[in-house]
């Protein structure tokens, strides 16, 4: 059986390296796509709907973490996820934990080559062993996070006063490179705090994100419209803005 593969590697020299090693160690597997950041992964996947995809776990944009939870919550894409990271014993303990798989750099043939003969086995055992990837992504939230918890106050400093904003006020959040808006009904707010802060802090049941840049709490969405080319696009509820989903998030408004 012929399996298929997207790389997301940030560093051009080791998405290279690790695309010819593949190559030699794993001949009968064929590269479809590779990529540099998370977001550039989430498009070629949804293309490509490839067997594996390797996905580095620090890369700009989107992490290799936040591109599989994104994966977990589109149902119309099967797609093994196998993590690339640089050796870090607390994150492979979680990873071995939770049954998740990973290569590990630097790629010397002899990792490469266990990680390869586990991934055959694992893709050819009959019937084949499907990930549960959104169990799998909650068992390493987890373990990497022990003490997480989910954010209820956002604070902000409005003229000389510091403002607690109840998370459930809050409609959207939006970033740029320096400040992240926190929109409200009544009023907007500027923080430091980056979207993947956020991202990290709210319950992702109860806030989506549409775009790399844009949260939106999901019972605040008014109506989703598309234009001529298919983009879409969210109305919230008491704000004027129009905002943008980018393409990897579409899915979360496919039967809108």
């Amino acid at each position: 059986m012929t399996f298929t593969a997207v790389i997301a590697e940030d560093e051009p020299i080791l998405r290279a390296q690790l695309k010819a090693k593949l190559g030699k160690l794993w001949p009968d597997l064929k590269i479809l796509a590779d990529v540099g950041d998370g977001e550039a992964a989430l498009e070629a996947i949804a293309e490509h709907q490839p067997s594996l995809a390797f996905l580095d776990i620090q890369m700009p944009e989107m992490t290799g973490i936040e591109v599989a939870k994104s994966l977990a919550s589109n149902r119309e894409i099967k797609c093994h996820v196998v993590f690339v990271t640089a050796f870090d014993q607390y994150a492979v303990d979680a990873f071995n934990a939770g049954a998740i798989d990973y290569v590990l750099k630097p790629y010397s043939d002899e990792r490469l080559q266990s990680a390869v003969e586990r991934l055959k086995e694992r893709l050819s055992a009959v019937p084949a062993q499907p990930q549960n990837l959104e169990a799998l992504m909650q068992q390493l939230a987890a373990r990497l996070n022990p003490g997480a918890e989910k954010l209820k106050w956002i604070k902000a400093n409005i003229g000389s006063n510091l403002r607690l904003i109840p998370i459930e006020d809050v409609l959207f959040f939006q970033s740029d490179e320096k400040y992240t808006l926190v929109a409200t009904k009544e009023f907007d707010a500027l923080i430091k705090t980056p979207i993947k802060e956020i991202l990290e802090g709210v319950d992702s049941e109860k806030f989506w994100q549409i775009h790399r840049s844009t949260v939106v709490q999901a019972a605040a969405i008014e109506s989703v419209s598309r234009d001529f080319r298919g983009q879409a696009f969210v109305k919230v509820r008491g704000r004027k803005e129009t905002l943008t989903v980018s393409r990897p998030f579409s899915h979360l408004f496919k039967q809108m």
